[in-house]
């Protein structure tokens, strides 16, 4: 392999083709061009519409005199984006002084008396709490339980073990995790339900390089090669013949 070849593989553009026929190089460019400008569009599109979205929900509450597009001839993105950025920075240092905490609880009072709003925003506050907490257990462990059939295995984000009311109610007396099974191509759905312990299978990847494995329906393997992939299935087989044991123990 050539110097140029090996660069090519490790950037992960697309291989020249072997032959030099006019099609197959306009097909290679295009490709090539693809490969380098896809990501960047999508992740710059994606920051764009982020920062409309927040500019369009903050400006309403912006007086008109202190808005940039009254003084310029030009509308200047992220505007609202840097004044929410510091609402909430202000926010959250005075809440953290002795005024602002009694502010807090003076307003959780209030909604903790009425009654439809008082179970939303428990179930709200409770969510914030755990993803943006320092101390929140978000998912941050990855693993493999046999679903939907024996002998094949799906990918499961763990968070915290069950509460104390759930698990007096289930029915084994073993650990249980709670397990979030994403869906395939859009893992922010899927299905979520606690699970066995030992009936889960811990794995050595990250949460990205799981998501990323599940948009691409497998085709993008954590690592860029099979290697994860062959380990995965190796550790799903030593698994399906831990639980046959089990279950030719319980028989005798």
């Amino acid at each position: 392999m050539s110097v140029t070849e090996e660069s090519g593989a490790r950037s992960g553009l697309p291989e020249p083709a072997p032959h030099h026929g006019i099609g197959s190089r306009i097909r290679t460019y295009f490709l090539t061009g693809l490969v380098v400008a896809g990501p960047v569009a999508i992740t710059i599109w994606l920051i764009w519409s982020f920062v409309t979205w927040v500019d369009d929900l903050v400006r309403p509450f912006i007086p008109l005199a202190y808005r940039p597009e009254t003084y310029l001839p030009i509308k200047v993105p992220g505007f609202g984006l840097i004044i929410a950025f510091t609402a909430l920075t202000v926010l959250g240092f005075l809440t953290a002084n002795l005024v602002g905490r009694t502010m807090v609880e003076i307003g959780e009072t209030i909604l903790e008396r009425v009654p439809i709003v008082r179970p939303l925003y428990r179930g709200l506050k409770q969510v914030f709490e755990t993803l943006f907490s320092k101390s929140g257990s978000s998912f941050r462990t990855v693993g493999l339980v046999e679903f939907p059939a024996p002998g094949m295995w799906s990918l499961v984000f763990l968070s915290t073990p069950p509460g104390m009311d759930i698990t007096e109610k289930l029915p084994s007396e073993e650990e249980y995790v709670s397990a979030f099974m994403p869906c395939t191509p859009n893992p922010t759905t899927g299905f979520f339900f606690y699970v066995l312990k030992r009936d889960v299978i811990e794995l050595e990847l990250s949460v990205e390089d799981a998501a990323k494995l599940l948009m691409s329906a497998g085709m993008i393997q954590p690592g860029g090669n099979g290697d994860q992939h062959k380990k995965l299935a190796a550790l799903a087989q030593a698994a399906r013949a831990e639980r046959a044991m089990r279950i030719n123990a319980a028989a005798e």
